[in-house]
């Protein structure tokens, strides 16, 4: 089957039609999913020119890929300790106890994991605890045209978030420390892989921006303060700005100033969950999705999504831009499902070509040192007549937890490209069951001998308990890359999905990044007995 895989994506590959701009790769050849659609491929940098590089956070998966199809010797074999290698390098595991280490929280555990497909991969992924309220926050960030922009999200907007939702009192204690010069009590406890990386070097700026923020909602003199979807809203938006603004505003030193535009001009696609109790919000910008997986009374299990995607084939997203611009441009909003021809999603961060002026954006590129090196790529789009095309408030969604609640899974479109909501829900419920049956009870006859032992111990072998994942979105990133028609997992279809070239791998695969939250059932029950 290997040598069938590997002859038709390399011929694939090399008969496609791709067309090269600046930054970018254009292909039509997109065989995951079945039909022809234009997708945008990027090759910006992730950092800006003269920055320090940080290492790849996933080391693994440069060490068996081939560089380009043009190798001579290109080979799809990897041992099962390879592929695991591959990936298993970004899973992030936690579990939420309280002081008592006693569980307590709504939040039992999260497990998330991501596999590039671009190189570096431009999705990203956050997760904390919010330690001025009781709520946790996990988003899934989607980048486009490079990282920089879903790196600074990731970084940014669960601060901004965990601000809106502060008290007058909090955020006056906070100021008042800033202007002491007094050290600030922090204000989330991340959940961080060891190898995510962050901008340091304008950090301070990040600090800055958002204390401009917060002294906004001082002046604002409202004693109630925001209800929780209305903190979502404001942080997304106010984030958004504080980009836009950063790439316009003169920076102290030619690096800043380069990472400004980087993050403006690259874009990304926004899930944040905000679980407090039982009470669930999730705030969605794009194409990434939330689902809640459910089960009935008669053991059953159901899904339940909780965000739409924003894109050319929601009828709600086509009727809010037609609505926001002239009728005379409704033929030319959306060209090849795709906003004015150039982007999937149609609320993102960043993308300032869709947001700015024509003058504004020739006003900034033209003072900036040199474009081309940080990959920009510079271009307006025909019919650009009535910008902001684009927008980053997000549409939120409230959900009151149930016992039957077991699990949110939030992930990048890269995983429902590949599978289905109800096929998603059916891998971790059935994960869920493997993990409980794993270890069995080993059920013993006397006399007991070594052989009855060996006996015993070859049969739990041959379940194939021993290499199933620890890590439920390792399995879900296994079934969305290797599952052949039948959904199940093809070892040889897993290895050759994995070691395509880095100028390939993406008209077959995009980056994929999952968290998947469970819930304490016996929490959830403990409220309602208790209220």
């Amino acid at each position: 089957m290997s040598r069938t895989v590997s002859s038709w994506i390399l011929s694939s590959a090399r008969n496609s039609i791709v067309l090269q701009g600046k930054g970018r790769l254009y292909s039509i050849c997109v065989p995951n999913r079945n039909k022809v659609k234009w997708k945008l491929l990027s090759k910006t940098h992730l950092y800006p020119i003269g920055s320090c590089t940080l290492n790849d956070p996933f080391p693994f998966k440069k060490a068996f890929r081939h560089t380009s199809t043009e190798e001579e010797h290109f080979s799809f074999q990897l041992s099962q300790s390879q592929i695991n290698d591959i990936l298993r390098a970004g899973e992030l595991s936690h579990k939420t106890l309280d002081l008592d280490g006693k569980n307590a929280n709504s939040v039992l555990r999260f497990e998330s994991n991501q596999l590039a497909s671009n190189s570096p991969i431009e999705d990203r992924r956050s997760a904390a605890t919010c330690l001025q309220t009781s709520g946790m926050l996990f988003g899934v960030f989607d980048g486009h045209a490079g990282a920089a922009c879903a790196q600074a999200v990731s970084e940014r907007l669960l601060h901004y978030i965990a601000v809106s939702l502060m008290s007058r009192q909090t955020l006056e204690e906070i100021e008042l420390a800033v202007e002491c010069m007094k050290p600030v009590q922090p204000i989330l406890q991340w959940h961080k892989h060891p190898n995510d990386v962050e901008y340091r070097e304008i950090t301070s700026q990040y600090f800055e921006n958002l204390r401009v923020y917060w002294q906004h909602l001082l002046d604002l003199d409202t004693e109630l303060g925001f209800s929780l979807e209305e903190a979502m809203i404001c942080a997304f938006k106010r984030l958004d700005s504080d980009i836009s603004l950063e790439a316009q505003a003169p920076q102290e030193s030619e690096l800043m100033r380069n990472i400004a535009l980087q993050v403006a001009f690259s874009g990304a696609t926004a899930c944040v969950a905000h679980i407090d109790g039982v009470h669930l919000h999730v705030a969605n910008a794009g194409d990434c999705r939330a689902v809640l997986g459910v089960q009935e009374e008669d053991g059953t299990w159901s899904t339940l999504p909780l965000t739409r995607d924003h894109n050319a084939f929601d009828e709600f997203e086509i009727r809010r831009l037609k609505r926001e611009h002239p009728r005379s441009e409704e033929k030319t909003l959306f060209v090849n499902d795709r906003l004015l021809g150039i982007l999937m999603p149609s609320r993102a961060f960043g993308d300032v070509q869709l947001k700015w002026s024509k003058e504004l954006q020739h006003s900034v590129l033209e003072n900036s040192s040199d474009v081309e090196a940080l990959n920009i790529y510079q271009y307006v789009p025909p019919n650009y007549h009535t910008p902001p095309y684009l927008t980053a408030e997000p549409e939120v969604t409230y959900h009151k937890l149930r016992s039957k609640d077991k699990f949110l899974v939030i992930a990048s479109d890269g995983l429902w490209e590949m599978l289905t909501n109800e096929k998603v829900v059916k891998l971790v419920a059935g994960h869920l069951m493997e993990l409980n049956v794993q270890k069995p009870q080993l059920a013993f006859e006397k006399p007991v001998n070594l052989g009855y032992m060996h006996s015993l111990l070859l049969q739990r072998k041959n379940r194939g308990t021993t290499s199933l994942d620890q890590n439920i979105a390792t399995h879900l990133i296994r079934h969305a890359v290797g599952s052949n028609e039948y959904g199940e997992v093809d070892p040889e279809k897993l290895a050759a999905m994995l070691t395509l070239p880095e100028d390939l791998a993406r008209m077959y695969r995009d980056d994929i990044t999952v968290t998947v939250v469970y819930f304490n059932s016996e929490s959830i029950e403990n409220y309602y007995g208790n209220n």
